[in-house]
């Protein structure tokens, strides 16, 4: 079977390559880095480090908090973070006390590489990106994994099945997975991972750091808003631009001085999404170039990376997008607008983050709304009632302050591979 896997791999590798090195505007570039996906790693500074994985933006950011955590607890153990897209990278960069690299592809030859020029003493991951060549590799050299913070939905379980003889050489190699809830875990084992192998610590996103919502970049951003209304569309895929975009016009006809900001999913999509703002007939400003918000700009381009909880606390009301566009995303992350105590909107589709959703939706902290006249609606309802907005965001604070303690949890199990 991985031998098949390994074939097909091959193939689809330079396509693979192809989307992660193609050139966008607003898309980082991986460089002259482009070697160390083939598991030519420059070495590190530390000895032995441990590895985390976190694939791209939204892992990079989850796993934040245990990285800060382990620092705390280890102060002379060396991180080594690893992501496969550039947009990670950017992110991982902003770390302090870090080592950045890139994650070699999953061929055999790229990861022992850089196994050869990093040792870690443990690796790591960050949710379910698990690769057979890379964890059956990593455990013949006697390194223990770990998958942090996993996460399994029903539909990923239903194709794990579907290549059971691949996910068994999975589950083999892996030491130990950390689950968000007991519906995750209760599928790996359906899955054949042993029961010992599986445990709950609840989603490290719950432990999000503290937010200086006295920043400057926020203070600033805030002087530009004094008395306007104010709601955030954030984490937009294609199609669901057009839809926020029409829900705005109606907010428009309810509250001409409303303002909304509009941040992409992806770099790469910056420039289409500008174009599309303005041949809808709205006046954009956008951030990557400066531009100041004036009372005429009815939507602000949020085009800049690593500012979305600067954007979530200048607004007054956020939908969460990844969710209006059916199956393909599953939803996005919740959780950082709800720790800043704002009350949510969020499409049908949320299934990667089902639990955290129903959570929310449970308190009334977020409400499902699907059409562009369904979230106007919504969206001028709690920008006209200042008590049903903050009714709202104290709920949403609450489910945060509730489940915390993950990184806690996820720490007490994962050291006794760090200290072995």
């Amino acid at each position: 079977m991985r031998f098949l896997y390994t074939f097909l791999l091959l193939i689809a590798a330079p396509f693979l390559l192809f989307g992660l090195y193609r050139a966008k505007d607003g898309k980082p570039k991986v460089g002259k880095r482009w070697v160390e996906h083939f598991g030519y790693t420059p070495a590190i500074k530390g000895k032995n480090p441990i590895w985390i994985h976190a694939v791209s933006v939204g892992e990079v950011i989850a796993a934040k908090p245990v990285i800060q955590a382990l620092q705390k607890r280890y102060p002379d153990e060396a991180i080594l973070v690893t992501t496969t897209t550039a947009t990670g990278a950017e992110i991982a960069a902003k770390i302090e006390g870090i080592e950045h690299r890139y994650m070699p592809i999953d061929f055999g030859f790229a990861v022992k590489g850089f196994l050869k020029r990093t040792h870690p003493n443990v690796m790591l991951i960050m949710e379910t990106e698990l690769w057979p060549n890379t964890l059956v590799t990593v455990k013949k050299a006697g390194i223990p994994v770990v998958v942090m913070n996993a996460r399994l939905s029903e539909s990923s379980k239903r194709g794990y099945q579907r290549v059971k003889p691949l996910f068994n050489i999975l589950s083999v190699n892996i030491d130990h997975i950390l689950c968000q809830f007991d519906d995750d875990a209760r599928r790996f084992i359906e899955l054949g991972v042993r029961e010992e192998k599986v445990s709950v610590s609840g989603s490290v996103k719950f432990d999000l750091p503290d937010f200086d919502t006295h920043a400057p970049a926020v203070i600033d951003l805030k002087n530009q808003l004094t008395n306007r209304p104010v709601w955030i569309a954030a984490s937009t895929h294609p199609g669901e631009d057009s839809i926020l975009l029409d829900a705005h016009k109606s907010v428009l006809e309810s509250l001409p001085n409303a303002l909304m900001i509009l941040v992409p999913r992806h770099p790469e999509r910056f420039g289409d999404v500008a174009n599309l703002v303005s041949s809808s007939g709205f006046t954009l400003a956008r951030r990557s170039v400066g531009q100041s918000i004036i009372p005429e700009t009815q939507v602000y381009l949020g085009d800049t990376m690593g500012e979305m909880m600067n954007l979530f606390e200048a607004s007054d009301v956020t939908f969460m997008a990844g969710s209006l566009i059916g199956d393909k995303v599953g939803g996005h992350n919740l959780l950082e607008p709800a720790s800043l105590s704002k009350p949510l909107v969020t499409g049908p589709s949320y299934y990667n983050f089902q639990v955290i959703a129903e959570q929310l939706i449970d308190v009334g902290a977020c409400t499902v709304k699907e059409s562009p006249v369904e979230i106007a609606a919504q969206i001028v309802s709690l920008l006209n009632n200042n008590e049903q907005r903050e009714k709202a965001g104290k709920a949403a604070l609450s489910v945060m302050e509730k489940n915390r303690g993950a990184v806690s949890k996820t720490l007490d199990t994962v050291s006794q591979w760090i200290e072995r």
